[in-house]
């Protein structure tokens, strides 16, 4: 399979973070999450009130709540 690069901003304060849990994959970890993201998103599009979700979605207050949740937590300890 072949594998797309991109480039991640983080504040710096984050990544001094990022690097006292080395044992972690980073990269894997964003993968799974853009995936599963991208799976949610999908899913919605098959909704017959997919324009409704999307403008709900794209809401300042709705990606930091639904980004900021507990089942990311979970993370914390792998």
């Amino acid at each position: 399979m072949y594998m797309t690069n991109i480039t991640l901003s983080i504040e710096e304060s984050v990544y001094k973070k990022m690097r006292k849990y080395s044992e972690i994959k980073w990269s894997e970890f964003v993968r799974k999450v853009i995936k599963k993201r991208i799976e949610d998103l999908e899913k919605i599009e098959q909704h017959p009130q997919k324009e409704s979700i999307m403008t709900m979605l794209a809401s300042g207050e709705v990606l930091r709540e639904d980004w900021d949740n507990e089942a990311d937590e979970r993370w914390n300890n792998v």
